[in-house]
Order: C-alpha cells, then sequence, then structure tokens
C-alpha cells in the first residue's frame, strides 16, 4: 500500500510543479503534463512498468471527456454536423489510411502489416485535441467544430477497425507475439457475424432508451436522499457501466459515453451531471498525459532515434497535408483550416490500442511495434507545439492580413462627430447619434463592424483611428467632438493626448476598462471618461435591490445616491493615484482614501429615505413567491 500512496505523490507533485510553469510560459496544459511524465520516468526513473497499467486506467478520462462533450450536444446539433461528420470525418479516415499503408508498403513491411499500420496513424488523439481546444476557447470555431466532427467519427471507425485487424494476421508471427494474458471479457467472442450484429444494436439502443427513460427516475430517487456524495456515485456509476458495457460488445468505450452524453444533454440534471464528472475528467486525463510522457522508452528511443523522429515528422507532415486539402475542399478557410489541420496532424491515444490488439493478433511483429509506439508517443508530445505555432505563427498573419490587405477607405465627408471604433460600444453611440440626426464619420480596424454599421445605413470607414493623417481627413480641426471606444488601451491614451495636444478645442469623450485605465485617459486630457461596465452594473444593482423586496423608486434612489458619492471623491481619488508612482500603480494612500469612500457609501444607504407619494410613482407591489414583481401606472402624471 505504501509503495501507491509514494507513486501517487511523485505523480501529483510532478503534475503540480510542472503545468503552472507551462501555463505561465503559454506552452499549455497538456504539454506540461507531458513533460512532467518525461522528467519522472525516463529522465529520474522514479516510475517504471507501472506507467502502461495507469495509462489504462487514466483512459477513461478520454470516456468522461466525451460524456461531457455529448452534453453539450443535443440531436439536433448532432445531426446538423452530419455532412462534417460523415463526409470531412470519413475521407480523413481512409485517405490517411491509404496513404500510411503505402508508405509502410513502401518500406518494405508485408502488406497486412503496412495497413494495420496506416488504420493506426489514421487516428488523433482526442484527449490532447479536445483539451486544448477548450483550454484555448477554439472548440466553438469553425476549425474546432470541424477537428470534433472527425475525431468522432474516428471513436466510430475503431470499431470495424478491431474486427478487421484479426484478419490480417501472419502465419509466421503465430506463437510468437499473441495474447498478453488477460483475456477481457467479451459477449460477442464466439458469435457468427448476424448476432454480432443484433448485440452491437441491442447495447446501442439500450443506452439510448434508459437515458430517455430509466436515468430521470434513477437519479429524481437518488436526489430524494439529500445526500450529494450518492448523486456523484450515480453519476460515476452512469459512465462507468456505459463504458463496461460498450467494451463487452467490443465497441468504443468513449463513443457509447458520447452518445450517453447526447441522450442526456437535454435533462434537467445536465449541469449537475457536469459539475460533478467534471473534477474526475480532469484528473485522470492529466494522469493519461503524464503516462505517455514517462512511457516514452528512451533505450529504443536511443537505438533507433533517426528512425523515430523521421517517422514522427512524416506522420504530422503526411496528415497535414491530407487534412490542409480536405480543409480547402469542405471551404473551411483562413486561420479555421490551419487550425483544423494543425490540431489533428498526430497519432492518438487509440494509436495504442490498435497496436497492442495488432500485436496479441499476429499483425505487427513486437520490434516493431516498439518503434512505432515511440512514433505515437513523438506525434503526439509535438501536438502542444503545433498549437502554439498556430498561436504565434498562424493566427497574428490572419488577423494581419485580414485588415491589412485592404487599405484605409477614402473618407469622402467630414462631420462634427468622430467615432473611433464601433464594436459592441461604440455602435450604440453611434446609433443614438443617427436617430438624433447629428452626422458622424465612424471608424475602426475591423473590417466586420464597419460592414455591420454599413447594413443599418451608418457611415463607416475601414482605418485606423489612431493615425494623425487619417484624423485630419475626417475633420479632426473642425470637429466638435471625438468620441474614442478603441479596445486598445494605450493606443486610447495615445490618441487622446494627440489630440488634446494638436486640437485642444475638441471635446474628448474616451471609453475606459476599468479605474485604472479612467485615470490614464484622464491624465492624458480627456473631458469626459466614462467606464464601460459602470452604469450597466448601477442599472443591474438596482434590479437586484428590487428583486429582493426595496420598492423599485428606492432602489433608484440608492443608485443615485452611489452615483453621487463616487463623484464627490473621484477628484480626490484621482489626485491621489497621479501622486503614486506617476499613476501607474495603487498605493497605500489611495487604498486608504478608499475604504474612506467605502464608509462614506455605507452611511449614504443607511441615511433615511423620504417615502415616495403615490402620485409620483407607479403602484407597486413586492414579488411574492414564483411571482413576477406587479406594476400599475397611475395616469396623473405617467411617471415611470
Amino acid at each position: 500500500m505504501t509503495s501507491y500512496f509514494i507513486q501517487a505523490f511523485i505523480y501529483l507533485v510532478a503534475a503540480v510543479i510542472a503545468v503552472p510553469l507551462a501555463k505561465r510560459f503559454g506552452l499549455g496544459s497538456v504539454l506540461g503534463y507531458l513533460v512532467a511524465g518525461v522528467v519522472i520516468g525516463p529522465i529520474l526513473g522514479l516510475v517504471g512498468q507501472e506507467t502502461t497499467t495507469i495509462q489504462h486506467f487514466a483512459e477513461f478520462g478520454v470516456v468522461m471527456m466525451l460524456f461531457l462533450v455529448g452534453m453539450e450536444l443535443d440531436p439536433k446539433g448532432l445531426w446538423a454536423m452530419r455532412v462534417r461528420l460523415i463526409g470531412l470525418g470519413g475521407l480523413q479516415v481512409v485517405l490517411t489510411a491509404a496513404a500510411g499503408t503505402a508508405i509502410a508498403w513502401w518500406l518494405g513491411l508485408v502488406w497486412q502489416t503496412a495497413l494495420a499500420v496506416g488504420l493506426i496513424f489514421a487516428l488523433s488523439s482526442t484527449a490532447i485535441v479536445l483539451q486544448t481546444l477548450n483550454e484555448k476557447g477554439l472548440a466553438k470555431t469553425e476549425g474546432g467544430r470541424s477537428a470534433f466532427s472527425v475525431l468522432l467519427f474516428q471513436d466510430i471507425a475503431v470499431i470495424p477497425m478491431l474486427a478487421l485487424i484479426p484478419l490480417l494476421a501472419l502465419p509466421k508471427l503465430m506463437g510468437a507475439g499473441g495474447d498478453d494474458g488477460h483475456a477481457s471479457l467479451s459477449l460477442v467472442a464466439h458469435l457468427p457475424g448476424w448476432a454480432h450484429a443484433l448485440v452491437v444494436v441491442g447495447a446501442i439502443v439500450s443506452v439510448i432508451a434508459g437515458g430517455y427513460y430509466l436515468m430521470p427516475l434513477l437519479f429524481r430517487y437518488v436526489i430524494g436522499s439529500g445526500l450529494r456524495e450518492v448523486f456523484t456515485a450515480t453519476a460515476l456509476m452512469l459512465v462507468i457501466g456505459i463504458a463496461a458495457l460498450m467494451s463487452v460488445v467490443n465497441l468504443s468505450p468513449a463513443l457509447g459515453a458520447f452518445l450517453a452524453g447526447v441522450v442526456l444533454a437535454n435533462s434537467e440534471f445536465k449541469h449537475e451531471l457536469e459539475a460533478n464528472i467534471e473534477p474526475f475528467k480532469g484528473l485522470l486525463l492529466g494522469l493519461f498525459f503524464i503516462t505517455v510522457g514517462a512511457g516514452i522508452n528512451f533505450s529504443v528511443l536511443a537505438a533507433e532515434w533517426g528512425a523515430v523522429l523521421s517517422l514522427g515528422l512524416a506522420v504530422i507532415v503526411v496528415k497535414g497535408l491530407i487534412l490542409l486539402g480536405l480543409a480547402l475542399l469542405f471551404r473551411v478557410h483562413g486561420s479555421n483550416g490551419w487550425l483544423f489541420t494543425l490540431s489533428l496532424a498526430q497519432a492518438g491515444e487509440f494509436g495504442f490500442v490498435l497496436l497492442t490488439y495488432s500485436v496479441q493478433n499476429n499483425v505487427i511483429p513486437t520490434d516493431i511495434s516498439q518503434i512505432l509506439s515511440l512514433v505515437v508517443a513523438l506525434s503526439m508530445f509535438l501536438t502542444p507545439l503545433l498549437f502554439i505555432a498556430y498561436d504565434r505563427l498562424v493566427l497574428p498573419r490572419y488577423l494581419i492580413a485580414k485588415n491589412d490587405d485592404r487599405e484605409a477607405d477614402a473618407i469622402e465627408e467630414q462631420a462634427p462627430v468622430i467615432v473611433a471604433g464601433v464594436g459592441r460600444f461604440g455602435q450604440i453611440i453611434c446609433r443614438l447619434l443617427r436617430a438624433n440626426n447629428i452626422p458622424i464619420v465612424a471608424l475602426d480596424l475591423e473590417i466586420e463592424q464597419i460592414e455591420n454599421l454599413r447594413k443599418i445605413n451608418i457611415k463607416s470607414y475601414f482605418g485606423d483611428a489612431s493615425r494623425s493623417d487619417l484624423l485630419e481627413t475626417a475633420g479632426i480641426e473642425h470637429a466638435r467632438l471625438l468620441v474614442i471606444a478603441l479596445d486598445d488601451r494605450e493606443r486610447a491614451v495615445q490618441m487622446v493626448k494627440h489630440v488634446k495636444h494638436a486640437y485642444p478645442q475638441v471635446w474628448v469623450l474616451a471609453r475606459a476598462f476599468d479605474r485604472g485605465h479612467g485615470y490614464q485617459l484622464r491624465d492624458a486630457g480627456a473631458d469626459d471618461v466614462i467606464s464601460e461596465t459602470y452604469h450597466s452594473a448601477l442599472e443591474l444593482g438596482g434590479h437586484a435591490l428590487t428583486a429582493m423586496g426595496v420598492h423599485p423608486m428606492r432602489a433608484k434612489q440608492m443608485t443615485w445616491a452611489f452615483v453621487q458619492n463616487e463623484d464627490a471623491h473621484e477628484d480626490e481619488l484621482f489626485a491621489t493615484w497621479k501622486d503614486i508612482e506617476g499613476g501607474n500603480a495603487f498605493g497605500p494612500r489611495y487604498s486608504e482614501l478608499f475604504m474612506k469612500l467605502e464608509e462614506a457609501l455605507n452611511s449614504a444607504m443607511q441615511q433615511d429615505w423620504p417615502e415616495p407619494q403615490r402620485q409620483d410613482v407607479p403602484i407597486w407591489t413586492p414579488p411574492e413567491q414564483g411571482q413576477e414583481p406587479k406594476s400599475q401606472q397611475q395616469p396623473s402624471n405617467g411617471v415611470q
């Protein structure tokens, strides 16, 4: 027992040290786990042969991940992606398997072994790809959705691959590889084809029917106990049970878990299930990545490093070319096409499963399997680096090209108001001014934003509003007002400084991200600064008070008092901020002053308020449980 505790401690220490470091340097958590595995395994030798066993256990994290992914899709969403699932995924598997088979046969392997090798390298790493896409917030992009479709088809394709491999057995390997000494339980091992098919269909139907009809009843029964740990146990029981059922009928456990997730996507227990399974999924996936790194056989790698490195790079290049061609064929353009290509250009964890299965069934010799397992591990190890290349090389170039391919528009007219930045903030200002027939010139560096404004007949131009020549063309010299709503904080501050220096007569309104940025804009010379979240937060705070039973008029008075209190202390806070290291930090003096502001605010909230007169405000009754607040308008003056 002590040895298990020590091993667990080693794995956890490696993860705790390596992963935060990798995240800090922008390398991603997956690469951190892989490096941690390499350090505690081949380099320091702290873990040994048990890594293979642990890896099989940790692969259950992939099953949990696909269960959670399935719950993000409903059956309608799954049907909507059928073209990419079958077309894109099917072509990727077929073309990659064919290319892998051809290369392996060209290298001198018999066609049976070559075909098995092609099938192994047709698969990609579901664990690494989905984890990284979710981590980077790319799962909902076109490239991310396309990658997921291919991964899902690959999981489905594992089923016929497992059925095909035994048919490729080589007589000369009989007795050389064979069984690993632990036969797995199977309900279909000796069944005829038609019976095998019936059992498989029955298993899938039972998962779907059980999810629709039995699971809700079971969860309601468990919730009735009032014990959270029992619900957690039920969630784990569900996923483990589905995985076991799929395994005994020779189906992919991950596929079964995904189907169960899709079935439960619209369940009222969806969010509770996600909350209970997510921690186990994250821990097991991390453990899986560590075992991949720890399982690298450095003795074989040292002896065959040239072959392993060449084959690893060949896998990435060949798969990448095929994926790039498919991206063009299915019109996954631009940066999304490169995301799709780079994310899937590796072998996957199911490659280890197929490799072991091929050795057991006398299809691939043991010495070749050792080299191929290193190639699979190496390609997985390089995948986080491909994502880094996408972030730092591909994506910036496309973002720049997206805008740089087009020169700044020729500004055809001038107006008394210039709006710099017409995103979610600036466009509201433009609409308000337009509605009051006030002429404006709108500038932005995002083509999409410009085109959106033009669709609603607001005159807007593409160009960098911080450029002095463009401002001059827009008529800054004769303008009365400049509204700065740029997303770039530093550029906004510099623009304020330039305009107030060169054109001091122009009134400058600026959007601030937070209090510190507001002080910087004010220090630069902005005449009026508004925080982008200030008033919306006040509005929502007023609604929160009303929801808790405070009269709407009283809630409005409290928000007014909040604003008045802030305004009363604003100049003093700003002056203090300017005295602190040139306005770059918040020191003890500022904090002390801010606490006085909070005390004054608390006092303002506690003062007596005059009761609103019935003729001045709507008739209002506090909301009853389960009902919306009721309000009737008094006809005397129509105040709202």
